[in-house]
């Protein structure tokens, strides 16, 4: 599976902004999707995912402000964010894997997103 995330951008806090991250492949539907970032000195954190049955899962921090969806037909996976904060500031990745196995196997390239005060 290879990914390849877009969107990314400056935008002034409190604006939005959607990411997309396109997946080759034809089993799409059967992958966990999940976004991760990383802010610059930080450790790389869990944002959110959609499995393969449905379910979606958010850092709690996050809810609310962040949706995640999929779009199966398009083999993308989608991250709207709203109401961005500067601290939101991060490379964010987009990850696969199959829905049996705990760990991500498959990452893009990363898209950065700036919040500007």
């Amino acid at each position: 599976v290879q990914l390849q995330a877009s969107g990314g951008g400056l935008v002034q806090a409190g604006g939005s902004l959607r990411l997309s991250c396109a997946a080759s492949g034809r089993t799409f539907s059967t992958y966990d999707m999940g976004w991760f970032r990383q802010a610059p000195g930080r450790e790389r954190e869990f944002v959110a995912a959609f499995r393969w049955n449905g379910a979606t899962n958010y850092t709690d921090s996050l809810k609310g402000r962040f949706t995640i969806s999929r779009d199966n037909a398009k083999n993308t996976v989608y991250l709207q964010m709203n109401s961005l904060k500067p601290e939101d500031t991060a490379v964010y990745y987009c990850a696969a894997k199959i829905g049996s196995r705990r760990v991500y196997e498959y990452w893009g390239q990363g898209t950065l997103v700036t919040v500007s005060s």
